[in-house]
């Protein structure tokens, strides 16, 4: 579907409405730069480039805040601050309720299995090597994937890369990269190109959905095997342990052991053969660094910004929010990696300056979410915070089910955040299904913990405010629960295992991003007043004249396509 949709660019371009911005002071389409470049860092909380600055040096995150647009009060507007649902909400400018990507997991009614995000077993995934074989899984969403498959047909709407191709015609080169395979397949949209890293092998992979076969640049990269370079190294931390803001932050119980990565530094990645040798180097700088060096020779292979028309590449690194999982955000560990990313974004723009310029690219920086500090954390300073697991909300749905309607089981699953109740179930008792939900939706959010709960019938029906109007800007009517449960503030509340912090919640701390533009001549400027995400597609499209994406619902920033 993706090579064909793209083909055929050719011959609807010519007719694409473009629109041109007449009023006084916007940047003419003329003016648009050579390449848009999207850098997200995975759960790169909005605070933490001010708290970490003093480490930085000049061409990194320091040139964004100090040669960039700095919008320091942008905010996530949906309640579950996830990845997948922030890649597609930054690469639509649409909310997730049109969007559709409203989780990492969802309930698949036709099969009664959890599913994940992007599978599709139409498009499998593309191997690198002969011998391919798949690893010890440690991430949560992943595991409930039915599918090696991958694709963007989820993604109920046009992103900014497939709006930019269709404006500007076959000849636009359209890539995105990441960590994660739900970092990089909602950047390229339907229309362009998708790599992301395997935590089986170290390589980077694609699925048929982009390619028959991979180009010869990407087997020679897979070829040359850079992660096995790390075979018995360790990630140990960039200066001085005395020069850290957490420097007594790195052993506290409540971190997690990475079957034998430990808690401290240093933290060995073992032998290249052990199961968990690529995620250990996903969970450290290497990870990103890896990422870094295959975006460099994207970026020479397919000659991006190599002419006059507008190419995109999405980078999204995926480090950082695979170390606060494990060690929290106020840790060394949290703390160093933001540090060595600083350094990876300076080499990634020196990159691109020389090969297209800076005065030529668009910058945008930002987040798919926040994150949480962990609650134990929370509780030395006394808070009342702790940990509830998708098993115990569960059980608590069908222990109020029986209690107030006399249904023995009246939820099926509970994937944080959606219960699924029994309609069979409910039906059978001679119940009112959405009066039901209500009423249980009613009752759970009096429990300690539970920091709210609404049935999904009702997000739908009406207007709602405060969380209850995150929760209805993230619920869609074939792919959300009937109840939507949101953890108290600092709570954790997903599934077991060797997680120590989660983000997903509409509180603050999940929804704060960074979001910066730079280069393309831009002047510096720092902007107080709360923006949002779902601004970033409709502004990227206004700086280029070019329609904003179709289901788009975030406003143009005016500080960027203003000229100054």
């Amino acid at each position: 579907m993706g090579r064909k949709f793209r083909n055929q660019l050719g011959l609807i371009a010519p007719l694409a409405c473009v629109l041109v911005l007449s009023a006084p002071g916007l940047v003419a389409a003329e003016n648009s730069p050579k390449l848009v470049l999207q850098i997200t860092v995975d759960g790169l909380r909005g605070d933490l480039l001010e708290r970490y600055r003093h480490h930085f040096g000049k061409g990194g995150f320091e040139y964004l805040l100090d040669k960039g647009v700095v919008y320091s009060n942008a905010h996530y507007q949906h309640a579950n601050t996830e990845t997948i649902v922030g890649h597609a909400t930054l690469a639509t400018g649409a909310q997730p309720a049109s969007h559709g990507l409203v989780g990492n997991v969802w309930y698949d009614s036709q099969s009664g299995e959890l599913a994940y995000n992007i599978e599709d077993p139409e498009y499998p995934l593309l191997p690198t090597r002969v011998d391919q074989k798949k690893g010890a899984q440690v991430d949560p969403a992943q595991k409930q994937a039915r599918t090696d498959g991958r694709s963007p047909r989820a993604m109920l709407v046009p992103t900014f890369s497939d709006t930019l191709a269709a404006a500007k015609g076959p000849e636009v080169n359209v890539f995105a990269v990441s960590g994660k395979d739900r970092g990089a397949v909602p950047m390229a949209g339907q229309t362009g190109k998708a790599f992301w890293y395997s935590t089986d092998t170290g390589d980077f992979q694609s699925s048929r959905y982009y390619y028959d076969a991979y180009p010869p640049w990407v087997i020679d990269w897979n070829g040359k095997r850079k992660a096995e370079s790390q075979a018995g190294q360790q990630w140990e931390l960039l200066a001085a342990k005395g020069e850290y803001l957490w420097a007594a932050q790195d052993d506290r119980p409540y971190e997690a052991d990475l079957k034998g990565y430990g808690r401290t530094f240093p933290h060995p990645f073992g032998e290249s053969s052990h199961p968990l040798f690529a995620t250990r180097l996903l969970v450290s700088p290497e990870g990103d660094r890896l990422l870094l060096d295959f975006a460099r020779t994207l970026i020479d292979s397919e000659n991006l910004g190599g002419d006059a028309i507008t190419d995109y590449l999405g980078v999204s690194f995926s480090g950082l929010d695979a170390v606060n999982h494990f060690f929290g955000v106020a840790s060394l560990e949290n703390e160093d990696l933001v540090v060595q990313l600083d350094r990876m974004i300076a080499a990634l723009l020196s990159h691109v300056d020389k090969k297209v310029g800076l005065q030529h690219t668009l910058i945008v920086l930002s987040a798919d979410h926040g994150m949480v500090e962990m609650p134990e954390y929370m509780q030395e300073f006394g808070f009342p915070a702790g940990r509830k697991f998708n098993e115990y909300v569960l059980e608590l749905a069908n222990s109020l089910g029986k209690e107030l309607f006399g249904v023995d089981a009246i939820a099926k699953t509970f994937f944080r955040p959606s219960l699924y109740l029994d309609r069979e179930a409910i039906d059978a008792a001679g119940l009112d299904m959405d009066k039901i939900a209500v009423e249980l939706a009613e009752a759970m959010s009096t429990v300690h913990g539970i920091g709210g709960a609404r049935a999904s019938a009702d997000l739908l029906s009406r207007e709602h405010s405060g969380i209850a109007r995150s929760m209805q800007l993230n619920t869609h009517p074939q792919r959300s629960g009937d109840i939507y449960v949101a953890q108290a503030p600092y709570w954790f509340m997903f599934a077991k295992g060797p997680v120590a912090a989660m983000h997903g919640s509409p509180w603050k701390y999940d929804t704060h991003v960074p979001v910066i533009f730079a280069g393309a001549s831009l002047k510096a400027r720092r902007v107080t007043r709360e923006v949002h995400p779902v601004d970033v597609a409709p502004t990227l499209s206004a700086f280029l004249g070019i329609p904003a994406p179709a289901a788009s619902e975030g406003q143009v920033l005016t500080e960027v396509v203003t000229q100054q």
